[in-house]
């Protein structure tokens, strides 16, 4: 599996609520950059991540990623995604029921057939 492919894999195990996780590296680190839902950013290691994705499967009832570009240079992806999500719960002016939307420039650095970096650049239209 190509590492484009590897991505792919890991974006549709998040809309589909599996095991997304299994796409990283130990010592994997994401970075989220300032925006709309976490003004100061992040920086989460792969315990994070898990209890992030536990956290995110309560507040969406569900989400989708539509990659519009994706391109692969050695051992780095960078995908230019659409994501939407439906809330399961109230947040700010949207209530459970409600879409977001927002385009993720996400950046994959891979070590083998692992992921061990993810900078995620995410622009939410307003709520």
């Amino acid at each position: 599996m190509s590492r484009a492919e590897i991505v792919r894999a890991y974006l549709k195990a998040i809309e589909d609520r599996g095991d997304s996780l299994g796409c990283f590296a130990e010592d994997a680190v994401q970075e989220e950059f300032p925006n709309a839902l976490v003004p100061t950013g992040a920086r989460r290691t792969l315990a994070d991540l898990r209890e992030a994705a536990e956290r995110g499967q309560g507040v969406l009832r569900s989400e989708t990623y539509e990659v519009i570009n994706l391109l692969e240079s050695g051992n780095v992806v960078a995908a230019e995604v659409l994501w939407r999500g439906v809330l399961a719960v109230p947040l700010r002016s949207l209530q459970p029921g409600d879409a977001m939307k927002a385009r993720f420039a996400v950046f994959f650095e891979f070590e083998g057939d692992k992921i061990r970096r993810q900078r995620n650049y995410d622009c939410f239209e307003p709520f």
